[in-house]
């Protein structure tokens, strides 16, 4: 392989990786309840229990999110809806 060819080989190698990534960031999300990791939520929680992202205080908690791509949620674990507090 010349020297040109490598370098245009590299340049098309680059080319196709970037055009995967941005095909993944438009990939749909959905929110997950009770699948997020202590400090790993991505918004607040409705019920009060905080109010950013990253400062939840248990694993899977019912009332914290995570976004996730679509159609994984469930098979995660997880619930489409957050779970109503207790009265």
């Amino acid at each position: 392989m010349s020297k040109n060819s490598a370098i245009i080989a590299v340049a098309l190698a680059g080319l196709m990786s970037s055009g995967i990534a941005a095909a993944a960031d438009t990939a749909k999300m959905e929110k997950c309840y009770g699948v997020a990791k202590a400090g790993q939520n991505d918004c607040a929680s409705k019920t009060g229990g905080h109010a950013c992202a990253g400062q939840s205080k248990k694993d899977n908690s019912p009332s914290d999110w995570k976004n996730v791509p679509s159609g994984t949620c469930v098979a995660q674990g997880g619930k489409l809806d957050e779970a109503k507090p207790a009265k």
